[in-house]
């Protein structure tokens, strides 16, 4: 799948594991270690583009997530 636009839709910092809604409506988890920046964190309602890759227990999930500019 190619990138797709959308906004971030929950982070819990201490889990490191957020949650992306794509422009869609579709919602795909996410682990701080996808994030593009290297800092590990990122703003609830933050504006991202992200890639949707398989999960690692089945399912989707966000890669590559990173603010949109």
């Amino acid at each position: 799948m190619g990138d797709q636009h959308g906004r971030v839709v929950g982070f819990d910092p201490q889990r490191g594991l957020g949650t992306v809604e794509a422009a869609g409506g579709a919602r795909y988890r996410f682990h701080c270690t996808r994030i593009v920046d290297g800092l590990r964190d990122i703003a609830v309602d933050a504006e991202v583009t992200f890639r949707v890759v398989p999960g690692h227990h089945g399912g989707w999930e966000a890669d590559a997530v990173r603010p949109s500019t």
